[in-house]
């Protein structure tokens, strides 16, 4: 994958009537060994009410063209951080200076092992 190329986090919850796996396409921020993600609807997002239901995922990263050319598929925990949370501050920082944006729910992914 290209350095211009820009790089996705591809996030798997598991429907929660259906059971079948739902993948969506989202900006996100690392820092140390989890990920995350803010669901721009916060908890009226679908894929949100699926990880509530639900908090084992898969994700990986990469390009649209290669959804794990820099992360390959994980399996991890989900969980949403509450506003007042003094982590949620600092992944709006991260964010902020990477997208510009980061008005919604924070979704931390913490992969299996760390």
């Amino acid at each position: 994958m290209s350095d211009s190329a820009e790089a996705f986090l591809y996030l798997t919850t598991t429907g929660r009537t259906s059971g079948a796996p739902h993948q969506i396409e989202i900006w996100f921020v690392q820092r140390g060994a989890s990920y995350y993600v803010v669901a721009e609807r916060g908890e009226a997002a679908d894929w949100v009410k699926n990880l509530m239901a639900s908090p084992r995922v898969r994700f990986s990263v990469g390009a649209r063209s290669d959804p794990t050319a820099r992360l390959p598929l994980v399996e991890a925990s989900a969980r949403a951080l509450p506003a007042d949370d003094p982590l949620a501050a600092e992944v709006r920082a991260l964010m902020d200076a990477k997208y510009g944006w980061s008005d919604g729910l924070i979704v931390e992914l913490r992969p299996d092992g760390s």
